[in-house]
């Protein structure tokens, strides 16, 4: 994180607060997460790390570690929460809070944005070929074998060794974004 980011937030610059809550918010949702947090909940642990954040923007010394001091914060958020959960007696209205809600997550849309952004970069890392073989392959409704190999002058008897080949160099893409987002994450 650059340091004029988070002096200019610090100064109510609502671009860099932007950027900020655009960089970090992905992350603030993978630690509400991992504790295992039904997502009003881990909603609620989003909201309040932003809170302490804006509470605590002055303390924030090395802004190249606002991720990590985000990530604790979120992580300190979440213990408190089930702290308070595992101390509060269980009310008469408790078993309201049990029925499923049937509609989709919150966050469904949100991480689903996430996940075809992340897939895109990946298919752009890769050949032009094994692009080209992939959109065609995804085309809806799927065309056969033998359209694929006539649109892009491949024998049939290619298409399945190559289509693996390009979902490997596609799954490592996305495995070195993950491990370079997790170092970024880190440091």
């Amino acid at each position: 994180m650059e340091v004029d980011v988070l002096a200019a937030a610090r100064e109510g610059d609502q671009r860099a607060w932007d950027a900020i809550v655009d960089r970090y918010t992905g992350l603030l949702w993978s630690v509400a997460r991992s504790f295992r947090l039904d997502a009003a909940d881990a909603a609620d642990v989003v909201q309040l790390t932003w809170l302490r954040l804006v509470e605590h923007l002055d303390d924030v010394v090395d802004p190249d570690r606002l991720g990590a001091w985000l990530a604790t914060t979120a992580r300190r958020e979440c213990l408190q929460l089930l702290r308070r959960r595992r101390e509060r007696p269980a009310a008469v209205d408790d078993w309201l809070s049990a029925v499923p809600d049937p509609g989709p997550p919150v966050d469904a849309r949100m991480l689903q944005v996430e996940r075809d952004a992340d897939l895109w970069r990946a298919l752009h890392t890769l050949s032009v070929r094994c692009q080209q073989l992939l959109r065609a392959l995804m085309a809806v409704p799927p065309p056969s074998y033998a359209e694929v190999s006539a649109a892009l002058d491949m024998s049939i008897g290619g298409i399945g060794p190559a289509r693996q080949r390009c979902l490997a160099a596609m799954r490592r893409a996305l495995d070195d974004r993950q491990l370079s987002m997790g170092d970024r994450r880190d440091g």
